[in-house]
């Protein structure tokens, strides 16, 4: 899973060059790209984000009723150590292992990637940290099964290609395990809802890690907006706009044109997690506020086509596709309370990267990249005020990690940190299945409202009803 560095941070794993390793496909292409993906039920007409089989109105999708009790508020098992099993060791889990490896209390007890030698890279640092040698799974794109079916593993982490992501979590919270998994959490509606089901069921905690959510201006920003900084909650924004093209032809840096052919079979926004979760975060949706509706538009699919004409030689792979995912997606998600995000996605066209993460009220306004913000009654005259001036309201994990190790500014870490400290204390999870689906839920629902001219789509409920109650967040409270 690919994550997006935080303002000044390293982008050690979207950088050409940055090294030899090669994201992991534990599913072959082949089988990527045909059958079992369900992208018909995404086509012509504006398809409505219920799911199979219920009735729906773009105001209120319908929920399908609920099989277990509700995860929201359920604590993890307290330990002393967590154990910890990774799947994926390409470019984003192989660089995560190092930070599982940095953390107080927790063991990498098994690895698992269909490439050996990753396996072989990955043992060897588990060693190099002092611990005891992992389990290695590395005997086909399945074997990542057997890890989860492991009886001294308390976690799984998946870092692989977004269309393998379903059956992988599926497989860990059937194994008993609770399960973290990179962004996109499922490509697809029915997938989402499976997720929360099985959660519900198992008892177990499936989570969509979302790092953005750890960066250190969104967890100022998220609790001046709890300290009542902005007034009232307005608006907000977020993206993930980053030009990915050299990598996307790259034949080295992912494990063959997965990414890529994502390209050639959905129109809507990607990859909307690392925009939305922050902001939604500011706006407590899941807990007293909740995203209602989606409307989608996007532009004509040019760039990738253009990159290849201009690097691509003849003869290679890539000339058989044929890209219709828009250069650019924007997307106005709508809420409960009658607020507005508005989310964008391009990774086809140059442009500075920019995840935009905008936050307005009625009392003034944050806008990043870069960081500037104008508040009353602290700033007048129509000039933007400094945001390192509001340092006071960094979050806690911030204050006591002023410097954390790993890419993207330090977020990985502090994420991590914070779920492992979770686990071990026995505490909440600071975000659940819940907050899992409703930042995946742009993926198919942004395709369907672009099919659709724009037609808004209803976002489903996925919590049935427990939005409608306050309760604690990325926002947490030390613990003593």
């Amino acid at each position: 899973m690919d994550s997006s560095p935080a303002p000044g941070g390293s982008m050690n794993d979207e950088v050409p060059g940055s090294g030899p390793s090669r994201r992991s496909v534990l599913r072959t292409t082949a089988g990527a790209a045909g059958a079992g993906l369900g992208l018909g039920a995404l086509g012509a007409g504006p398809a409505i984000a219920a799911a199979p089989g219920t009735a729906s109105t773009v105001d209120e999708a319908a929920a399908p009723a609920r099989q277990g009790r509700t995860m929201a508020g359920v604590p993890f098992e307290g330990r002393s150590t967590v154990r910890v099993g990774i799947i994926g060791l390409g470019n984003r889990g192989g660089s995560m292992i190092d930070l599982f490896l940095a953390l107080p209390g927790v063991r990498v007890v098994a690895v698992c990637d269909p490439v050996r030698e990753k396996t072989e890279r990955a043992a060897a640092k588990v060693t190099a940290a002092g611990q005891a040698a992992p389990a290695v799974y590395a005997n086909g794109p399945d074997d990542y099964a057997n890890l989860c079916g492991r009886g001294d593993v308390d976690f799984v982490y998946v870092a692989t290609p977004w269309e393998t992501h379903f059956e992988m979590a599926k497989a860990a919270m059937l194994g008993g395990k609770h399960v973290g998994v990179e962004c996109p959490v499922a490509m697809r509606l029915d997938e989402l809802w499976a997720l929360v089901d099985l959660s519900e069921r198992t008892r177990r905690h499936c989570m969509q890690l979302e790092n953005c959510c750890y960066g250190r201006n969104e967890m100022r920003v998220l609790r001046m907006a709890h300290a009542g900084k902005f007034g009232e909650l307005l608006h907000g924004a977020g993206a993930y706009n980053h030009d990915l093209r050299e990598l996307m032809f790259s034949p080295t840096y992912y494990e063959g044109p997965w990414r890529r052919l994502w390209h050639t079979r959905l129109r809507g926004d990607l990859y909307p997690n690392h925009g939305f979760g922050p902001v939604a975060n500011y706006m407590d949706v899941n807990r007293g506020d909740r995203v209602v509706s989606i409307s989608s538009f996007g532009t004509p699919a040019l760039g990738l086509a253009e990159y290849r004409a201009a690097h691509m030689p003849p003869g290679d792979p890539s000339w058989k596709e044929s890209y219709i995912g828009a250069d650019r997606t924007i997307s106005l998600v709508q809420t409960a309370k009658g607020r507005v995000i508005r989310l964008e996605h391009d990774v086809s066209t140059p442009h500075p990267y920019s995840r935009i993460n905008t936050l307005g009220g009625t009392k003034g306004v944050f806008e990043d990249y870069p960081a500037r913000i104008y508040l009353e009654p602290d700033h007048k005259g129509h000039q933007w005020g400094d945001f390192a001036k509001y340092a006071d309201f960094d979050h806690w994990l911030w204050k006591e990690h002023a410097n954390p190790p790993g890419g993207h500014g330090g977020m990985d870490y502090i994420m991590l940190f914070r779920l492992m400290q979770c686990m071990r204390l026995g505490l909440v999870p600071d975000f659940d299945v819940y907050d899992a689906a409703t930042w995946t839920a742009p993926v198919p629902l942004s395709h369907a409202s672009i099919k659709a001219k724009g037609a808004p789509q209803a976002i489903p409920d996925f919590t049935r009803g427990e939005w409608r109650k306050a309760r604690s967040g990325v926002d947490s409270v030390r613990p003593a």
